[in-house]
């Protein structure tokens, strides 16, 4: 529960804070991390994505599937979404205009970013066309961790169909 506190706490005061602008660098790099995440992880089931880009610390808090640490979050992957791309699969497409990227600093030096936006999610069935399935908002907290981006925290709510 004191995470939670902390992660919500975070993510409502990063709003007091400026957001960097679109062409900055480090609104450029977490794009470039959310692309790896789920253009590649999630949009093709490629988990090895997500292990390279998840904190070994990794929370994840979900408004219809309860809270996930890094180890149940990839099982879940493997054993849900991903486990029959062939029958199913969900493609998500991040809303690039409503993303925010607010930066992250300790005595001035940055060592981390909260992304705030929304993305839809779209579900393709055996023998069945593409079809749209739901909207959601989401609040990520990337880190630096040994000089590398690293996904720390993820919350994934308003799910609207």
């Amino acid at each position: 529960m004191k995470n939670l506190f902390l992660f919500c706490w975070l993510t409502i005061s990063c709003f007091s804070f400026a957001q960097v602008e679109p062409n900055s660098v480090l609104h450029k790099t977490i794009l470039e991390k959310d692309s790896l995440l789920f253009n590649i992880g999630f949009n093709t089931c490629d988990i090895s994505q997500f292990e390279k880009l998840l904190s070994t610390n990794f929370e994840f808090f979900h408004d219809k599937s309860g809270i996930s640490d890094r180890k149940k979050f990839l099982t879940d992957l493997k054993n849900g979404l991903c486990k029959s791309p062939e029958t199913y699969q969900s493609r998500r497409e991040l809303l690039t205009e409503k993303t925010l990227v607010f930066p992250l600093y300790n005595q001035g030096e940055l060592y981390g970013a909260i992304q705030y936006g929304e993305h839809r999610f779209y579900e393709k069935m055996e023998g069945k066309a593409e079809q749209y399935a739901s909207t959601a908002k989401f609040t990520h907290v990337w880190i630096i961790e040994d000089g590398k981006w690293k996904l720390k925290s993820g919350l994934s709510y308003d799910h609207q169909h």
